[in-house]
């Protein structure tokens, strides 16, 4: 598998998108700078899109590839839980907002949405996804991507502390997790489902008593106003837990 990482961040600029990567340019997980990353023909080329929770920065593009599809009778398979269908339909696709991409063109929709039950595995343009439940603000889930080959990645989307029960259900080689600010934000990190670099030392320590072993860890949606502090910090982590933590940025690009 080789996955891009189109957006890395929580806010976007010039330089930073909202968090998307993107598995063997077809495959999309989560859709914050999906269409900000892509051109008009990479976009036509995703045949699917995970999405892991409704918060704005991870489904602010599933419009936009939609508009893009409609114009050219084209269509995207869009995997998610119910919570994020019905705030994806009842607010950005409602008709007042921007079309009803779901329901348009009649009979073959810009956006085909397909609702996943948590730890049920299915395939999906032939990887295996496993939707696993996450600790956030709101309900969300991560996904566990494993290729023909055995080859797999996790995904958080955005996740707090207290991810010892998901730990259980998945063996990645490389494990996407976000990590939104330093240390000196934990409390409200704590109150909103978020990562600091201390509280993302206990989750990976939880991770290899669970596991016996720890993969490539990469760390996304990450603010990038304290993004220099963040990197010291989980410098320090990686020290602590002899392993190496990188932090991903736009355009990074990892083979599996």
């Amino acid at each position: 598998m080789k996955i891009k990482v189109l957006g890395a961040h929580n806010t976007e600029s010039l330089n930073t998108r909202h968090t998307c990567l993107l598995v063997d340019n077809i495959l999309a997980l989560d859709a914050g700078g999906l269409t900000s990353g892509l051109s008009f023909e990479d976009q036509l080329k995703i045949k699917a899109v995970m999405i892991t929770h409704a918060h704005y920065d991870h489904i602010r593009d599933i419009p936009a590839l939609a508009m893009n599809l409609f114009l050219r009778l084209q269509s995207v398979n869009v995997y998610t839980h119910q919570a994020v269908y019905d705030i994806l339909t009842q607010y950005l696709l409602n008709g007042d907002l921007y079309p009803e991409f779901h329901l348009r063109p009649e009979g073959n929709p810009a956006l085909r949405f397909h609702i996943l039950e948590p730890y049920r595995e299915t395939t999906i343009e032939g990887y295996r996804v496993l939707p696993i439940p996450v600790t956030h603000a709101i309900s969300a889930s991560g996904y566990q991507i494993t290729s023909n080959d055995n080859k797999s990645i996790f995904y958080t989307g955005d996740t707090g502390a207290g991810l010892s029960e998901s730990w259980k259900h998945i063996s990645p080689q490389v494990l996407f997790i976000e990590l939104t600010a330093p240390n000196r934000w934990e409390e409200s990190a704590r109150r909103t489902g978020h990562l600091t670099p201390e509280l993302l030392k206990e989750e990976l320590s939880q991770f290899r008593d669970i596991k016996d072993y720890l993969p490539r860890v990469i760390a996304v949606h990450i603010n990038p106003t304290d993004e220099t502090t963040t990197r010291t910090e989980v410098a320090a982590v990686a020290n602590a837990l002899g392993t190496s933590i990188e932090l991903a940025y736009e355009g990074m690009e990892v083979e599996v």
